[in-house]
């Protein structure tokens, strides 16, 4: 018999992120097996508000109003998304004390960020060690986030390994079709916010110094970086090469015509787009920015790891894999299939269990 019938999560924004994307996967697969869920939402508008599945039930609120709303509706489980929102987590904690029904976060990314200079990875590392104190239990998506999650966390015995749900093909796009893009005959395919952590610049340079000039690039997203990534493409040259068409909701398609699929980030959790990509047959190169990378491009005849700040390595692979006779890898099938199903087993343990760590000071 289910235990944690109303489950509730929250978020910010619905911009187009892989944390909140993942989460309304998870909130569907929670609704078709029974549940109750609630999303409080700060802004429930944005390119994935058109995937928001039937029977969610949506509270606009600021993340200040969450222990009020818990209060009030008295949900059996708080999901937490992503690192990004831990921090509202323990605002949750504090607020509610013995009154918190259990917390489970996901680690959404890499527990070392390599953004960070000396004294904020001190900070973010005291930060993370912290989360023991009011995290009930931690999901990781793969055994070696796991188990650099535990000992950042210091959550050891209380940290599961649960892959995201697979993306699927969307019966109705909150951005443009992407059958309907004008989509050059080779093209690089970068997928991902036009924000800092993605580093699009470097593939924007990389492009450049590629041997094939016939070869495009086409990057799927909107940020804040929009501007200074389009003023980076006029100042080399690249007008006519590089395409910034913004968000779409199903880039599996435009994956699989892709050549090669680039994740050139400074870090990462566990990148989605690189199994979409293998799961349609095209290769990927990416950056070292996670521990999980290696996880899923396991073997050179599925793409290349590179270096995040050698240049040097990232245009040489990707011109192995522009290469005419560069084989394209057989497609690997997404993880993932039963991750609902196994997030709420989680959710029921813990709702049952007689064991709660009480809240302490952090």
């Amino acid at each position: 018999m289910a235990t944690a019938h109303h489950i509730l999560t929250y978020a910010e924004t619905l911009s187009g992120g892989g944390v909140e994307r993942a989460q309304l996967r998870l909130a569907r697969g929670w609704i078709a097996l029974g549940r109750r869920v609630t999303l409080v939402i700060g802004d429930p508008t944005g390119p994935l508000a058109a995937e928001i599945p039937p029977g969610l039930e949506l509270i606009t609120g600021a993340a200040r109003a969450l222990p009020t709303i818990i209060r009030t509706l008295a949900p059996d489980i708080v999901f937490c998304p992503g690192n990004h929102y831990t921090g509202i987590a323990a605002w949750i904690r504090i607020a509610l004390r013995g009154a918190c029904p259990p917390i489970v976060a996901k680690m959404s990314n890499a527990p070392d960020r390599g953004d960070h200079g000396p004294v904020l990875r001190a900070a973010h590392r005291f930060w993370l060690a912290r989360h023991a104190r009011f995290l009930d239990h931690l999901v990781a998506m793969t055994p070696a986030t796991a188990a650099e999650a535990a000992a950042a966390t210091r959550m050891h015995g209380r940290v599961s390994v649960i892959p995201n749900p697979p993306a699927l093909s969307s019966p109705a796009p909150s951005g443009p079709a992407a059958p309907d893009l004008p989509l050059p005959p080779r093209f690089i395919l970068g997928v991902g916010r036009l924000e800092p952590q993605k580093r699009w610049d470097r593939l924007i340079a990389a492009l450049e110094r590629i041997a094939d000039r016939d070869t495009a690039l086409v990057i799927l997203g909107e940020g804040t970086l929009r501007p200074a990534l389009e003023a980076q493409v006029r100042s080399l040259g690249l007008d006519g090469r590089v395409h910034l068409p913004g968000h779409v909701a199903d880039p599996l398609s435009v994956m699989r015509r892709a050549r090669v699929v680039a994740l050139t980030s400074t870090f990462e959790g566990v990148p989605g787009v690189l199994r979409e990509a293998l799961s349609v047959g095209t290769p990927v190169v990416a950056t070292d920015s996670s521990r999980a990378i290696p996880e899923i491009v396991d073997t050179a005849s599925r793409g290349t790891i590179v270096p995040r700040d050698d240049p040097d390595a990232l245009v040489a692979a990707l011109d192995a894999w522009l290469a005419p006779d560069a084989p394209r890898p057989l497609p690997v099938p997404q993880p993932g299939a039963t991750a609902a199903a196994r997030y709420l087993a989680l959710f029921d343990s813990l709702v049952m269990s007689p064991q709660r760590p009480l809240p302490r000071p952090l």
